[in-house]
C-alpha cells in the first residue's frame, strides 16, 4: 500500500487483541543465499545425500563451536 493511499486514522476499536498468537509455534524464516553460497552447499548436499538446510545448519553449528573454542 502506497503511503499517499494510507488513511490519516484507522479504527481498532473492534479488534481482538492476541487473535493470532499461539504461544507454541515456531517460525521458521526464509534464509536467502547468493547464488555461489548455494551452489557450495548444493554440492555439499548433493553428495551428502541430504537437503540444503541441514548442510547449512552444520556448517552453522560448526562454526559456532569454532568461535566458542576461540574465545
Amino acid at each position: 500500500m502506497n503511503a499517499d493511499k494510507m488513511k490519516r486514522e484507522y479504527d481498532f476499536s473492534k479488534g481482538i487483541r492476541g487473535k493470532f498468537y499461539r504461544p507454541a509455534v515456531t517460525l521458521r524464516l526464509p534464509v536467502y543465499l547468493d547464488e555461489e553460497a548455494l551452489a557450495f552447499v548444493q554440492r555439499i548436499a548433493r553428495r551428502k545425500k541430504t537437503d540444503v538446510s541441514s548442510v547449512v545448519n552444520e556448517l552453522i553449528h560448526s562454526d559456532k563451536r569454532l568461535a566458542e573454542a576461540m574465545k
